[in-house]
């Protein structure tokens, strides 16, 4: 019997259209490519949010909102990379998870559409912390809608010198740590541990003839 691979949706964490972040995501995609899941790379200037507002969601949810609700339902886990705006995570990203997890038109919460599933996260910065403050504050936000966290992460510094071009990471051992971001990420999605899980039982011992 075949076993289906991974699903995982990836986004950088911001628009600029030069922005390291958006030049790292597709490193970590490939990882997660290597380690065998599909991914999903969107972009997301094609899903333009305003900024939450309640009374914005009464008079009808953006149609944006329902195409990346409808992707997340589709998809084992998230991968992004973001970048770090003053001490946290941007708040592109915060908007973009607080209007998937609205209620969906079918009617439960979208908070249903994360919990379970996997993340893995990487940031960028041109500083030579590399973001790091961002991501323990989404860390802890994607914990809070269900999401279970990949405990490697990894934060390129001095990015202008490292990431010159889109997907290309030219520290080899950063690549690498990505690469394993991504990669960890694709072994711990749901679709991925019960396969792993079979493969990690022992097979029987053989029957002992009575005769």
């Amino acid at each position: 019997m075949a076993v289906e691979s991974p699903r995982l949706l990836a986004f950088a964490g911001s628009l600029r259209r030069e922005s390291f972040n958006r030049r790292l995501i597709p490193v970590l995609a490939e990882g997660a490519r290597a380690a065998g899941a599909e991914v999903s790379l969107i972009d997301l200037r094609d899903y333009p949010l305003p900024v939450y507002d309640g009374d914005i969601e009464a008079a009808g949810m953006p149609e944006p909102v329902h195409r990346l609700q409808d992707l997340m339902s589709e998809h084992d886990g998230l991968l992004i990379s973001t970048p770090e705006y003053n001490g946290s995570m941007p708040a592109l990203v915060k908007n973009t998870l607080d209007w998937i997890s609205r209620p969906t038109e079918a009617g439960p919460s979208g908070t249903t559409l994360f919990r379970g599933k996997v993340a893995g996260i990487v940031s960028a910065s041109p500083g030579p912390l590399g973001g790091l403050r961002s991501l323990l504050v989404l860390r802890d936000a994607l914990a809070k809608l269900g999401l279970v966290v990949v405990p490697q992460q990894i934060a390129v510094g001095l990015a202008a010198e490292r990431l010159p071009e889109t997907g290309l990471l030219a520290d080899e051992r950063m690549r690498e740590g990505v690469h394993g971001v991504g990669a960890a990420a694709a072994a711990m999605t749901p679709t991925a541990m019960p396969a792993a899980l079979a493969s990690a039982v022992p097979a029987p011992p053989p029957e002992r003839s009575t005769r």
